[in-house]
């Protein structure tokens, strides 16, 4: 089940389901901290508490995941290590700790960007060998792979910083980049990320629940299409291929307004 959710992360209409989502996961993390001891009564105290104040919540409050932030770039990972590797009876606890910083750093960063998938199912393939074998070596394998993972992602953020664009203006140049275009024309894709993005923000501010309209949406996939045709270089973008990528924004978006994430400023060329 959190496999198939996080696989729908950029569709607006799963978001109904995340408070639901967060329940089981908070249930299913408790039991996992103890799944190497045949002792369960201080599992099911926990669950009994945890029960018992979801029973008293009147509605969502203001700490859901979706509106929680994490920065990676904040946290000195060599003390962390050093202090996963002093606690001796709590690894498993300091593992668990790093997995919702990492789970939390994914939904942030897909959300931002579709393409970034891959870092999802790398640390999918960590958790699954994890869960092979639960042993002493295991942990402390699995905790350093999550911390270079970690460190990858810190990475990924940076570099919307390195290449001069905003995060949302690095979700639209990965759209269009190709492994084959020349250094000026990589050049080209960035001017055309950034216009497009301040152009599609000028677009969609007056328009309400725009995806909502087929009138609307034909207005908006016209424009990204014709944008695209006036600032993408041709060659090496042939008309197919400028199709191609103007549909894939065309849904990035739609995704993005629908779900009521709304784009960034952009930057200043």
């Amino acid at each position: 089940m959190f496999e198939r959710f996080q696989a729908l992360l950029t569709e607006p209409s799963v978001y109904r389901y995340v408070e639901r989502r967060d329940n089981l996961e908070t249930i299913y993390k408790k039991l996992e901290e103890r799944r190497d001891t045949s002792d369960v009564t201080g599992v099911l105290k926990e669950l009994h508490r945890i029960i018992n104040e979801a029973v008293r919540t009147q509605g969502a409050g203001d700490d859901q995941a979706v509106g929680f932030t994490v920065d990676l770039s904040q946290i000195d990972f060599r003390k962390l290590r050093e202090e996963f590797a002093g606690r001796v009876g709590r690894k498993q606890a300091t593992l668990q700790d790093i997995r919702e910083l990492i789970e939390r750093k994914l939904q942030q960063m897909l959300q931002r960007n579709p393409l970034r998938m891959d870092y999802y199912k790398k640390y999918q393939e960590i958790i699954a060998d994890y869960n092979r074998e639960k042993d002493r070596a295991t942990v402390e394998e699995t905790f350093a792979r999550l911390l270079d993972l970690a460190n990858t992602l810190d990475a990924e953020e940076r570099r919307a910083a390195e290449e001069g664009l905003n995060e949302d203006e690095l979700a639209l140049f990965d759209l269009l980049y190709k492994d084959s275009i020349s250094k000026a024309d990589r050049e080209m894709l960035k001017q055309a990320s950034r216009g497009l993005l301040a152009s599609l923000q000028a677009l969609l501010k007056p328009m309400e629940r725009w995806t909502e309209k087929e009138q609307t949406q034909a207005e908006v996939e016209v424009f990204i299409l014709d944008r695209l045709f006036e600032t993408l270089p041709n060659p090496p973008y042939s008309p197919d291929e400028t199709q191609r990528v103007a549909s894939e924004i065309y849904e990035y978006v739609r995704q993005r307004s629908a779900s009521g994430t709304p784009l960034e400023r952009p930057t200043a060329a």
